[in-house]
Parts: structure tokens; sequence; C-alpha cells
């Protein structure tokens, strides 16, 4: 008896090979993408200089370390503008490299806390790109508020308040100066007098865990600002930093004082390049490196291009 079983076309198996292997190739593709684990310093726009630093203990650590001079003729902040139209206390999520090139700024940060929010799988999460969405604390794009230091109805939030004089100061009662012209809140201001709080408020999440994180700091005068993201969630790579981890590396900068922004999958740096733009850090979204949550608001800065043939330290 003859059998009538014919072994299948090896064009077949490759189809079928590529299609159980696509999601894999999917899901893993991004580990490779990430910032290489080396340090780097770069000056990257008149004013504005780019740091890497990479740790391995307590656990491994990627930190990213951005310093703008205030003073620097042409280093000017930009806050996400709310919804006027239509919620004038909403603003439209966006991810940090949307944010960046749709207002053509140099460099942006994610900023405050905000609501709703849910993420649940890559393709269950809110919000998306373009949805309605409300900020936590004080907010003030080109000197407009949005947003008021107690806008969840409890305790008001901290917030840095960026002047038309080309300084920034904190406050703690979230209430900015009048001319503010742009400001961003936080959930708490960790460093004050270059000292660390030791206890945190109730807001204040995940203290002593390692976690992905976003802090802005001043000197001082309030004409220097740092940007430091942590990154985490990612093992082996960056298993973020605990509050107290970011108020000693933001002690050893000379931070006078520093706020707790948004942080977990949040954390985004992106600056513009000549192709467009592109992101600094690695982001974690939904589980995924390198994918860029979409957010509430952002803080950007404008800044001049360095002269040519600039020496990079």
């Amino acid at each position: 008896m003859t059998s009538s079983f014919q072994p299948r076309p090896l064009w077949q198996w490759a189809i079928v090979l590529s299609l159980l292997g696509a999601p894999l190739t999917f899901f893993s593709l991004p580990y490779f993408c990430r910032p290489v684990q080396q340090p780097q310093s770069k000056t990257l726009f008149q004013g504005i200089v780019y740091q890497r630093v990479v740790r391995t203990t307590p656990r491994p650590m990627m930190v990213h370390i951005v310093s703008l001079d205030l003073t620097h003729a042409g280093l000017r902040p930009f806050v996400t503008p709310s919804i006027p139209s239509v919620q004038p206390d909403h603003t439209q999520a966006r991810t940090t490299s949307h944010f960046l090139k749709e207002f053509g700024l140099q460099l942006a940060i994610n900023g405050n806390f905000f609501y709703r929010f849910r993420e649940e799988t890559p393709w269950d999460y809110y919000p998306h790109e373009g949805d309605r969405v409300a900020v936590v604390g004080t907010a003030i794009s080109n000197t407009t508020p949005y947003s008021k230091p107690d806008s969840i109805g409890k305790d008001e939030f901290p917030a840095i308040c960026f002047t038309p004089r080309q300084t920034a100061e904190m406050v703690r009662n979230g209430v900015c100066p009048v001319g503010t012209t742009q400001a961003i809140s936080g959930n708490e201001i960790f460093l004050t007098q270059g000292q660390f709080a030791q206890q945190p408020s109730q807001w204040s999440r995940d203290w002593d865990k390692p976690y992905p994180r976003t802090a802005i700091g001043l000197d001082r005068s309030g004409t220097k600002v740092w940007l430091i993201l942590m990154d985490g969630k990612q093992p082996l790579y960056s298993e973020g930093a605990t509050m107290k981890d970011l108020g000693a590396i933001a002690a050893t900068l000379g931070i006078d004082s520093a706020l707790n922004l948004d942080g977990g999958g949040s954390v985004t740096l992106a600056i513009a390049t000549q192709n467009g733009s592109t992101v600094l850090n690695s982001p974690i979204q939904s589980k995924i490196p390198t994918w860029e949550r979409p957010i509430a608001n952002h803080l950007g800065f404008y800044a001049l291009p360095l002269p040519p043939n600039a020496l990079q330290p």
C-alpha cells in the first residue's frame, strides 16, 4: 500500500517558522536598541551639556544628566499647552518625542503626574496619542495656567517656576510668583539646601524601591538647571534608583534644591537631531524597552546649535 503522505515544501516551512518567530523578534528587538552601557559626556546645544553615567552598584543603573545654563542666549523653557478651545484644564497626550517635534524644541523631558492612566498590556493602555488627560499640580504654559496646585482636591503639589528673568525657583506650595512664564509640578522636593529629605510625604510612592525616575534640580541662584533621569524596570541593564540614590546623585552635582517629577514608564529624554529626533535614554512602556509612553505634559527647551567645529568635552 502506497502512503499518500507528502512532505511540505521547504518554502511552506519557512513561512510557518517566520510567522512563529515574528512575535519573538518584535518583542526582543527593542532590547538591542537601548543606549550602550558606556559613559558619555557631550555638549548638545549652546548652554546644554549631557552626561551618561553607568553604575553597577548597588545595582545596574543608567543615569542621564543634563545641565542647562538659563542665562545662555537663546535658551528658553516651554511647557505643553492645554486645549483651551475644548477643555482648558486638560491636555492631549503625546510622547516626549512628538512634543519636541511639534513645537520645534531642542530638548524635552516628561513633566507632571497625570490621570487617567492604565497599563495592562502592549495593546491595552491609556492614554494613547491624542487622548485627553489632566495633569496633577501646577502647570503653566506661556504665562497661561491650566492646572492648580491642588488640582486633585487634596494637598498642594510643589512646582518649579520659570521667570522672564531667565531664572527658576522651587515653590513647596505650588503657587508660582506673578509673571511666571512656564511651570510644572512634582510630588516631592527631596533636596533642600543640598540636604536630602529623610521622610517622604504621603504622595511619594516607592521611596525605598528601585524605580525609573525623573528629577529637576536648581543651584542656589536659580540660573542653572539639572535634569536627572534614571532608567529602570530593566534587569541587568538598569534596575532604577531609590529616592536616596537620586538624592545622593543630586547632592554630588552640587544641586541646592531638587523636585521629583513623574516616573516609571513616563521617564523620557528626547533631543532634536538633523534627522528629526532621538531618545537618549531607554523608556519602558508596557514592559517594552525603548517604547515611549504618551503623557500629559512635558518640559522642553529651545536652544541654539553649537558653532561649527565646536570642541566636545
